[in-house]
């Protein structure tokens, strides 16, 4: 018995399915670059064939121009083009040497590189930033700082080289960081702390060489009110600014100054109350110092302070 005829498709549906190819072909073969808005808004994306959402870059996509012939503290954003990729996927920086996460909305995403203080999504730090209209990356954990490490998570500079934790691709819209407190508990020396802070800026400097830098110094009580270490934590840290030519904001008397010790949930740490006005001390002394709203936040977003004082 003969082997029947393999089954003939019929124009019809050949047509259809070199059509899919040809769509799916020129789908992946749209390019962007980091942080590009998408030409398509999303609501329009369900009727309009061949449209990828907004990206970021490939790193090891076919092609690829070589990263090497650019300087190192160029950003790759404006000079790279592959296939793109979606917020939440990573980008291997190839000039950098380091994975980094892709985020939405970059230029309205402040990067927030802070210990404990910096962790609850209600924190001081993340509540400053939201009421200037900016998105949080976090980098950080408790228990590490600019010397200090958690046993898991290395201090700052090492957790960055490390890849402990991820900065985000493309440009972001500005970067904070904010601690002490750790190195401050542990011993370090001024000479380690300013070492290793240097190293982050420098480091933060070279990745991102046109976004703002703003450190946030170590929540103390003040060096007159028992702040000890940390108070002098703090002083270092505004000393280190001042010749890294970043903005800085002192918290090494917050405590005492805003009274705000009745809402110490322990010996360092804000409770809900705290934190909502340190957030608004934070945030008013962020605009005083000149910091910027996100792109489209406005000027006119509302923030309160501890008491009214100006931090």
């Amino acid at each position: 018995m003969s082997s029947p005829s393999p089954r003939k498709e019929s124009p019809r549906t050949a047509r259809v399915l070199t059509r899919a190819a040809v769509l799916a072909l020129a789908a992946g073969l749209v390019l962007a670059a980091p942080g590009q808005q998408a030409d398509v808004a999303p609501d329009e994306a369900s009727t309009t064939e061949g449209y990828l959402p907004s990206a970021l870059l490939r790193a090891d996509a076919v092609g690829q121009p070589n990263a090497t012939q650019y300087a190192s503290g160029v950003d790759l954003s404006t000079v790279l083009t592959r296939p793109a990729l979606f917020p939440g996927e990573i980008y291997r920086n190839p000039v950098f040497g380091r994975n980094e996460l892709v985020v939405a909305n970059a230029r309205s995403t402040a990067v927030l590189i802070g210990d404990s203080q910096s962790v609850p999504d209600d924190s001081w730090p993340r509540r400053a930033l939201a009421g200037l209209g900016y998105g949080v990356h976090f980098c950080g954990y408790g228990g590490t700082g600019f010397t200090a490490a958690n046993g898991k998570v290395g201090n700052y500079i090492d957790a960055l080289e490390r890849g402990d934790w991820l900065l985000p691709a493309g440009e972001p819209g500005l970067i904070v960081i904010e601690g002490g407190g750790n190195d401050a508990a542990r011993g370090a020396s001024d000479a380690q702390i300013s070492s290793n802070a240097n190293r982050l800026i420098d480091a933060l400097k070279a990745r991102y060489p046109g976004t703002r830098i703003v450190m946030v110094g170590t929540l103390a009580r003040g060096a007159q009110d028992g702040g000890g270490r940390r108070s002098q934590v703090d002083a270092l840290l505004a000393g280190i600014a001042a010749r890294q030519r970043v903005t800085f904001v002192s918290a090494g008397d917050w405590l005492t100054k805003y009274n705000l010790t009745q809402h110490l949930a322990d010996a360092v740490h804000m409770d809900a109350e705290g934190r909502k006005q340190l957030g608004g001390v934070l945030e008013r002394r962020l605009r005083e110092l000149g910091v910027p709203p996100a792109p489209g936040a406005g000027q006119a977003l509302a923030y309160t302070g501890a008491n009214g004082k100006n931090g």
